[in-house]
């Protein structure tokens, strides 16, 4: 009796270590974002050293919609943040992101071609009041200088064709962010998430896809997620790399 109450103890205490051991593990690996804190730093490196440069806004809101609200705020070299709301929670998400080169350089054309900042432009249609589709916010400052464009319907093509560019950023770094969250937490829900990207892809509403290469060949591979997902991941990566200018 006495020997085989040690073995129960002693079984017990490394099935305990085991456990403790797999959920450090598991926490270290949820929480630790060597990329996002890559960029963090580069975030503060340039407000340190580049506080001269232009700083770039967009903010689309509308209480309604699942994301009712999205702020994108960058600097000249594209990096910066992305920040925004769900319907049903109380606090915001808020995730570094670092624009492409490519998409970097359809946005300074746009903001070059407007003039923005020394323009005094309304670009608020005056014969369509959309507001039921939300609301966009164009904004740069340069030091103290500063301009804030508001509208829900332009028939400027530059301003539209700029809302449209950062409406596919916050597509992309907020889907990003989706099947993160799934992958973490809910992996049974990251088929459904994919779906939305494909859907994205398809219609154009991306604004780099090749700079997702990476990130979906990481998930292509990662089995925290159904094999259906990681599948789909596979799918999309041919599907881009053969699109690849």
């Amino acid at each position: 009796m006495f020997n085989k109450r040690i073995v129960k103890n002693l079984l017990f205490a490394c099935c305990l270590i085991t456990f403790s051991a797999g959920f450090v593990f598991a926490q270290h690996k949820r929480n630790s974002r060597p990329a996002d804190g890559e960029i963090k730093k580069e975030i503060a490196d340039s407000v340190k050293t580049d506080s001269q440069s232009p700083v770039y806004s967009y903010d689309f809101s509308k209480p309604e919609f699942l994301v009712s609200r999205i702020h994108i705020e960058h600097g000249e070299n594209g990096i910066g943040k992305i920040t925004f709301q769900k319907n049903g929670y109380e606090e915001d998400f808020a995730e570094p992101i670092k624009l492409s080169e490519k998409t970097l350089e359809k946005l300074k054309t746009l903001w070059m071609t407007l003039n923005f900042l020394d323009s005094d432009k309304k670009y608020q249609s005056t014969e369509r009041d959309y507001a039921h589709l939300g609301t966009i916010k164009l904004g740069m400052k340069i030091e103290a200088k500063e301009r804030f464009e508001e509208f829900n319907w332009t028939e400027n093509v530059e301003a539209k064709a700029l809302a449209d560019e950062y409406r596919k950023i916050g597509n992309q770094f907020v889907w990003m962010f989706d099947i993160n969250v799934a992958r973490e937490n809910q992996p049974l829900e990251s088929p459904k998430v994919m779906k939305q990207i494909d859907s994205y892809l398809s219609r154009d509403q991306i604004s780099d896809p090749k700079q997702m290469i990476p990130f979906l060949q990481e998930l292509s591979v990662d089995e925290r997620v159904p094999l259906i997902t990681r599948n789909h991941a596979s799918r999309l990566l041919k599907k881009i790399e053969k699109n690849r200018d």
